[in-house]
């Protein structure tokens, strides 16, 4: 099924949650010179227009990335600056926000020479968005199965892995497969930071995922999740981020970013972190 199409989400509370995730994890990396081999399973598209037919039809980065934006003279950790300066310069210092990036805009714009960048994405429409910027960005675009194609890449030629997994989960056995596939590729490559995504939902489906990495043997699980605090009937009420191998330090920078966005003075979320697996 590939029916989703994320230009209807793009710059949610959640994409707030996982690209803050994703920039930390990547700046705390390169703390190191030696390079990374970045994978994104599920890229999607590298940008998307805030202001287009579909984004307005939802209109979630409203209190999301463009509340976000609205309250970033407020922010207090430094952790927020790497995000709000690609968009400024994405948006040329423009007042609001219009241009999006995706998580392989986000992974493109703050990699460094030596290290390398692998998307996979399955639909059509989004994946020819992804080619046509991806010859231009130095990204490599591969139109296969992410889960698949990560499990054939690894282990990576560059001493360091830093891989972002989160699908759409539209069809249902996506995250006890997400969990296997983890397994697999921890076992290829246990010095790896790997990041999942899921949504947490009326239905808790995503439970499913959480007590498949709990049996799967991996060791040194974060787990993030972020709830609305005015939730839906029905559907999703929350986001979730796994973060396997952590940089040290990780946790409690995320905490504090991820602190600055509760209550209704901010994007109306309540936010929680604790470790799933221990080391």
């Amino acid at each position: 099924m590939l029916s989703y199409l994320h230009a209807f989400h793009a710059g949610n509370f959640a994409d707030v949650q996982k690209h803050a995730a994703l920039t930390l994890a990547l700046g705390m990396m390169q703390a190191k010179k030696t390079s990374i081999a970045c994978f994104d399973t599920h890229a999607g598209s590298a940008l998307y227009d805030l202001t287009s037919e579909r984004a307005r039809k939802t209109a979630e980065s409203d209190a999301g990335i463009r509340r976000l934006w609205a309250l970033r003279g407020q922010l207090k950790s430094p952790d927020w600056q790497p995000m709000l300066e690609l968009l400024d310069s994405l948006n040329k210092g423009a007042g609001t926000l219009s241009l999006y990036p995706g998580s392989p805009a986000w992974f493109a714009n703050f990699g460094r020479p030596g290290d390398s960048v692998t998307t996979f994405e399955l639909h059509p429409t989004e994946g020819r968005h992804l080619e046509t910027w991806g010859e231009k960005s130095g990204v490599r675009v591969l139109n296969e199965d992410g889960l698949n194609g990560l499990l054939k890449c690894l282990p990576p030629a560059q001493p360091r892995l830093l891989t972002l997994i989160d699908p759409s989960y539209e069809v249902k056995d996506e995250y006890t497969l997400v969990a296997k596939t983890l397994a697999q590729a921890w076992k290829k490559c246990r010095h790896g930071v790997y990041l999942i995504w899921y949504p947490i939902l009326t239905s808790g489906l995503q439970q499913q995922l959480i007590a498949g990495v709990e049996g799967s043997g991996v060791r040194k699980v974060l787990r993030s999740e972020v709830m609305l605090d005015q939730p839906p009937e029905r559907g999703m009420v929350g986001s979730g981020m796994l973060v396997i191998n952590p940089p040290w330090g990780f946790d409690q920078r995320l905490s504090d970013m991820l602190a600055e966005l509760e209550g209704a003075a901010r994007l109306g979320v309540s936010a929680t972190l604790d470790w799933l697996v221990p080391e």
